[in-house]
This record gives C-alpha cells, structure tokens and sequence, in this order.
C-alpha cells in the first residue's frame, strides 16, 4: 500500500508540472477513435439484435424465386400454423409529372403474424400501430416517395395499368428491420391487386415469401416436411438466419473502420512514446534520490508502473467519454442512409475502449520507462549526460507487439491482421525514407538565406529523427484526408468523364416478346432512338462438365451465391462492342462456323466458379436441361451502362426458351415526360432511371466517406499531438538555444523567425509528402481497382501544401510560445 500511496502522490506531483499531459492527451485521441468507431457499430448492431425477432414478421418464412405451391400452404394450415403469403418486386409508380423506381411489397389481411407495422396519416408524422397492410385499391407509401412523387394522402398514383389512391404514410414494417440501406422506397399494396397491374409477367423478378407461426414443434414438423422438396433458390429460414448479408456487411465495415481508427492510435501511440521519454529523462534525478535513501529497483519499477496504469485507467475513461460524444456524430451523418432509428449503445465498447488505452500504454509509453530502475545513485553527486535509455528492441519491439495486439482486436482475422500489418509497417517504412530524403533536402538550402531562416532550416537535420517522425505523422494524417475529399471528387469526375454524353440511362426490363415491336415504334418516335432489345432467360447452373453444381463445395461465399441463384441468360450472332474475347473464338469466326450448342462467359464469373474454355455447362430452364460447351470467354465493359450478360448462349441453343426482353438507352433530360406515357402505355414493363439511382448511390459514398473523414480527424488530431510531444521532447534545449542566441545579440524577432522557418518548413514537406501520397493512391486506385485514366487535379497539391504548411506553422508556434518569454537569464542559470 505504501508504494501504491506514493506513486499516487507522484503523479498529482508530476500532472502539476504539466509532465504527463501531452501522455494523457494521446491516449483520449486513441482511445476515442476506437471508441467512436466501436459505440456506432455496436448501435447499428443492437438495431438488428433488437428486431431479431422481428426480422421475418413470424416465425419462420419460405422465401423463393418462383410462386408458391398452394399444397404447402394447404398443409401449413392442416397443422395449425398461421400463415400470410407476401410478394416483393421492384416497378415504377407514376403520376401525371413523375416517375419513381420503388420497391413494391404486396400482403394479404394476415400480415404480418410478428411484429407491427406502422402508419402515420401524413408524411412525416408519428407513426401508430396497425393490425394488417393496405385495403383493395389504396397504397401505403414511404414519406420520402411521397415527397419525390409531390403527391398527399387522397392523391392518386399509377401501378402497371391500375391506379391507386394514396391512402396511408408506410412508417415502419417489421421484417424490413434488416435491410439497414435502400435504394428505392417502399410501396406497400394489397396482394390481391397485384393482377390487375399487370406487373408480372414471364421473367419478372419476383419474391415470394410465405410467412408462418405458431408452436415450435409444429413449425419444426413443416420444415422437416417442406425441406427435401425445395429446389435451389428457395429458402426455409428462421429469425437467426435472417439477413446474412447485412450481418457480413456490418462486420466488414466494422473492420475496416476499426483498422481506419488504429491510424490513429498508432500515431498517439508514437506522441505517448515521446512524451514518456522526455518524462523518464526529466525523472533520472529524482529517481536517483529515490535510490540514495533506499528504494530498491523493483520499488521504482512498481511506483512508475503504478503511476502509468492510473494514467492510463483515467486517460481510457476520458477517452471513451469522447468517443461516446463522438458516436452521435457519426450516427447524425449516417442517419439517412438507415431505415430505422438506431438504439442507444452498450456498455462493451467501453471494455475495448479501456483496452486499448492500456494496451497502447504499455506498449509505447512503459518501455521508456522501464530505464529508471537502472537510475545510479551516483547520479545525485555527478550529473551524467548520457541518459540511461532502454534497448532498441525493448522499444521497438513492445510498440509493434501493442500495434499487432490491436489489429487482432479489431480484426479478429488473423490472416487479414497479418495483411495490414505487414502493409502498415511498409507502408511506414515507405514514407519515413521519403521524409529523410525530404529533411536532407533541406542542408542546401541553408546557405542561401537569412539568419533566422538559416537556425530554423538547421534545426530539422539537427533533430533528424523528431523532424521525420513528425512528418511522416502529419503526412499520414494530411493524405488521408486530402484522399478522401478532394482525390475522391477527382475520382468520381474522371469515372464520369470516361462516359460518353449519350451513355444510356434507362433500362427497360420485363418486356413481353409481343411488346417489343411496339416498344422500339415508340421510343423511335417519342424519344428518337431504336434501342437493342436482347432477350433474357432465367436459367439455374446444375452441372459442370456433368458433375453436379453444389454451393456447399465452393469455399468463395460469392461463388455459392452464383450457384444458388438463377442466372440471366442470353442469346446474340454478334458481339457486343463493349465486350472483347479474352480465350477462345465468338461463334461465326470464322463466319459459318457457328455451332447450336455455344457458352460464352464473362472472365470474372468464369474465374469464380471455377469454368474454363471447353467446359460443358448445364442449366435448367423452365424445368428441362440445356447444355453447350464453353467456346470464349470475354471482358465486358460494364461501366458502359449497356445491356450485359454474364452468360450468352448461340440463338440455336436459347432457341423457344420462355423469355422476357431488356435494353437499355438514354433519354434527354427534355424528353423524359415521355416515360410517363410509356409507363401507361406498357404497365408491366419496368422502367430503371438510372441517374436516380446513381444519384442515390453517390449520396451514400458521400455521405460514408464524410463519416470515414471523421475518424481520420482523429488522425490528424493524434498527428499534431506527436508534433507537440516532439516539441515539448526538445523544449528545454530550445529554450538554450533562444536564450544563447539572444545572448549573443539576437533579437525576439530573429529567434521567432527561426521557429517560423523550421515549422513552415515541417510543414511543407508534410503536405508534399501528403500531396504525393494521396496522387500515387488515387492513380493506383484508378488504374487496378476501377480501370480507368487517371487526372489528378491540382486542388490535391494546393490544399496538400497550404494545409500542411499553415496547420503545422500554427501548431509549432503555439506550443513554442513560452521559448519567446522566458528571460535568457534564468535559463543560463540552469545550464
């Protein structure tokens, strides 16, 4: 108890001396960002925990791709299950001005059997509960299509051939509680209206769910029963394996903004490092006496360890109190992109966030201190100028131990850990030798200025390894922001330079062979173009080369997914010019040559699921087999927005299938009153504007990469905290240096001069570093992850150099302020 009461009143001592501030100020911004990060994925998780029960509005649902055999829903009965049957497909809803892609779900009176759906009688106005979905002939619709449409409860809209009155504002249902993002809204209307619409029609898209509770034992007994007759594609699910995707989306990002945080706190790591060495060597005298009057080296190993656990015990509280306060910006930024409100967090991210507070501690800040037990007693009588410092690999090592540790907490992957870590400590390694080449620039430069600028520019060699460790940090910090704002809109312009004005953006989908001729006669008189029309058929892989196709064997999640689902086949004579054979030979080359029975397959697909040139591919269509031979493989160009199929068989192979027709092409901005007209004109067939959806999806990336920009402000916070510590590490031989120079006959604008030109300096080389940085990413991305040119802009350097010059300036004169006002004298004293 002794010890614990005297490294107690040590560090109350020490904090009044202003010795562990910079320690605890780096340990809030470290454990803050991971805080932030951990409290905002832990809210959007309860939101799914939460409506766990929920999620399929009953107990178990039957979900499939094909409408439902009336004899399931005959036995369900028998048995004494509840049942409700509901379809989901997406359409567009009109009126006289407008046109809106939404998502249409229709249920019968039964729905839903858990849960609550939820209505308000006008747009934006609290929600009540009621027990079953829309009455024949009206329509529910979500406050913000309400609003796109410019439409008010008693309005008229139009589905398919059908209108509709706009009777009720849809608030909440329940098992659309997983789907966390939409791209259409929601419109919500009575299943028995669903055929006078005329919305589906062979090759619609279209899910059927039939929704079931009641006892367990009876719901098992149906499953066993319902299981071995489900064909692929049809589902039988329970609460838990509601939303799969959402689940791995959810961890996925977690992940990646778990890592995205530890930017940070391997930056306040290295500020923590720092500080503690100048507080181990501001220490070495009053450990001496320590030892003099007869403590022991673990006394002061215990005291010192004491000391930084309180620290870190109370910096890690701090810490989580602003990522705490931190979350709820996050949560503002995100909110629109969620369909439900977010619940209030848990207490566990505060168990990780006082983790890896401690964990950064020890390892950054307890090596330094370690070197104090070796304190001499001697030390008291004879002031040795070499300090007593603990071993490189001490050092070294208990840092990337900490930073290895942390990865794997936020990871938890270790093959993904191993990955960023490897790339994280290259990537370290990649920018300290540029600014040690950038800092040796500067030698030359100090023969051709003034005085001050000549001290100042000295400085930075002098202090070589402070000067790249603070580069390297605001450099860090600067390019990830300049990547995420200015590199991202460069990105996003040349994506949409790439396109030509005329790239289509309309799809036209669910047309009825019959309708095809009519369809090309109208847009060619109403819109003046001819549209392609291909046609699609839907198709399920059952055999490779005459093995069957089981998901189960894939290890690729994506891959069991393609071969579970069905497939939009194809038919063409001729090549699409947005697609190019990378193996093999298109049928007709040389032409005569075309055999019935052709594969061709898109490379990335093909890679996937494992199907080379020459393979036998089976699928299933409409019940009945049909099989070919893959004779190419091709590239597609899919950023060309036209019509594109993974798979495309010869007219002869796909010749009689039951088929749907697709094209896609672009309308005028002045011409689009003409959809409308379509839209009542061909009720079933589906028109996809895709500038709204494109509009929508940039939205969300703006809005994600805002809320990623966030948490790498605590980079830059963590990068200007390591400048203060570098600085404060050599403030006393500052304070030397100002007060010998002024000494010598220099005045306090030469010795502020000096300090202007060594941070004007610093921070020059941070923002080229940082410049250069976000440049090289932004090509690198460009050209292997999009494929496409690259222009960067000269906004990245502008804002690169100018931000790093001034924020560093401004930081480096703040903390030096003191070296201006203390009086030479004094300083001399010491010395």
């Amino acid at each position: 108890m002794n010890v614990v009461r005297f490294a107690w009143r040590s560090l109350l001592r020490d904090w009044r001396a202003g010795e562990l501030r910079l320690i605890v100020l780096a340990l809030v911004i470290a454990v803050g960002s991971v805080s932030a990060v951990g409290f905002f994925t832990d809210r959007v998780r309860g939101a799914m925990e939460r409506q766990a029960g929920e999620l399929l509005a009953a107990d178990r649902v039957l979900e499939s791709g094909q409408s439902l055999k009336s004899e399931w829903l005959a036995r369900a009965r028998e048995w004494g299950l509840a049942t409700a049957r509901t379809q989901s497909f997406r359409t567009v809803v009109s009126t006289e001005e407008n046109l809106q892609l939404v998502e249409v779900k229709a249920a019968g009176d039964d729905y839903p059997l858990r849960g609550e759906l939820r209505v308000a009688p006008e747009p934006f106005a609290p929600g009540r509960p009621v027990e079953s979905g829309p009455e024949p002939g009206g329509v529910w619709l979500e406050a913000r299509l309400a609003a796109l449409l410019n439409v008010e409860p008693g309005d008229a809209v139009r589905l398919g051939r059908e209108d509709f009155i706009f009777s009720r504002v849809l608030v909440y249902e329940p098992d659309r509680g997983g789907e966390l993002f939409a791209i259409a809204p929601r419109v919500m209307m009575h299943l028995s209206d669903v055929p006078a619409t005329g919305l589906i029609q062979t090759g619609s898209l279209v899910t059927y769910r039939l929704l079931l509770s009641g006892e367990e034992s009876a719901l098992n007994r149906f499953g066993r029963w319902i299981e071995p007759q489900l064909n692929r594609g049809q589902h039988w699910r329970g609460s838990s394996e509601a939303r799969p995707a959402v689940g791995s989306a959810l961890e996925k990002a977690e992940q990646f903004l778990g890592l995205a945080a530890l930017v940070a706190v391997l930056l306040a790591g290295v500020a923590a490092a720092t500080a503690a060495h100048r507080h181990a060597h501001r220490q070495y005298d009053a450990t001496a006496v320590m030892r003099c009057l007869g403590a022991s080296q673990r006394w002061v190993t215990q005291t010192y360890l004491l000391q930084l656990f309180f620290l870190g015990v109370i910096a890690s509280a701090l810490g989580c109190l602003v990522g705490f306060a931190s979350q709820e910006v996050l949560g503002r930024i995100l909110a629109e992109l969620f369909t439900q409100a977010l619940p209030a967090p848990s207490a566990w991210p505060l168990v990780s966030g006082m983790a890896t507070g401690l964990v950064t501690l020890t390892g950054f800040a307890v090596p330094p201190l370690l070197s104090l037990k070796d304190v001499p007693p001697m030390r008291v009588l004879r002031q040795d100028p070499r300090p007593v410092r603990p071993g490189g690999i001490l050092v070294y090592g208990g840092a990337l131990a900490a930073l290895l540790v942390l990865m794997l907490w936020q990871a938890k992957d270790v093959r993904l850990t191993l990955y960023v870590f490897v790339g994280a400590v290259a990537t370290l390694a990649v920018l300290g030798t540029v600014a040690a080449l950038l800092v040796g620039a500067l030698m030359p430069l100090r023969k051709r200025v003034g005085v001050s600028w000549r001290f100042g520019l000295a400085n930075i060699p002098r202090r070589a390894r402070q000067s790249r460790i603070q580069v390297v940090a605001f450099g860090l910090g600067i390019t990830v922001l300049l990547l995420l704002s200015i590199v991202r809109g460069d990105l996003l312009s040349d994506w949409r330079d790439t396109l030509p004005p005329d790239a289509p953006n309309h799809f036209l989908i669910n047309v009825q062979p019959d309708q095809v001729a009519k369809l090309e006669a109208f847009l060619q008189e109403r819109v003046g173009t001819a549209p392609n029309f291909q046609p699609m058929i839907k198709g399920r892989l059952s055999a490779i080369n005459g093995e069957p196709v089981v998901p189960e064997e894939y290890e690729n999640p994506r891959a069991q997914r393609l071969s579970e689902r069905e497939f939009n086949l194809s038919s063409a004579r001729q090549l699409a010019p947005d697609n190019r054979i990378v193996a093999g030979q298109w049928w007709g080359s040389p032409p005569g040559s075309e055999a019935p029975g052709q594969w061709s397959v898109e490379e990335g697909i093909a890679e996937t699921l494992g199907i080379e040139q020459g393979d036998r591919l089976r699928f299933r269509i409409a019940g009945k087999p049909v099989e070919g031979t893959v004779t190419s493989l091709r590239s597609v160009d899919w950023d060309s927005f036209r019509v594109n199929f993974f798979v495309i068989g010869t007219p002869a192979l796909l010749k009689g299938e039951p088929a749907s027709f697709i094209t896609s092409f672009f309308v005028p901005e002045t011409d689009k009153a003409a959809l409308a007209e379509l839209v009542r004109r061909f009720p079933n067939v589906t028109v996809v504007d895709v500038d709204a959806i494109m509009s929508r999806v940039r939205a969300i990336i703006d809005r994600v990469s805002l809320a990623v920009e966030f948490v790498f402000m605590f980079t830059l916070a963590a990068g200007v905290v390591v400048l203060l510590a570098a600085i404060q590490a050599t403030r006393d031989e500052r304070l030397r240096e100002s007060a010998l120079m002024r000494t010598l006959g220099a005045s306090r604008r030469q010795v502020r001069g000096a300090l202007i030109a060594e941070f004007l300096a610093l921070g020059l080389l941070s923002g080229a570093l940082a410049a250069l940085s976000a440049t090289l990413l932004g090509y690198l991305l460009a050209s292997q992850v999009f494929h496409f040119p690259y222009q960067p802009g000269p906004g990245v350097w502008v804002a690169g150099l100018a931000g790093g010059t001034f924020g560093v300036s401004l930081a480096g004169l703040w903390a030096t302020r003191r070296v201006l006002s203390v009086p030479p004298l004094r300083i001399l004293r010491r010395v």
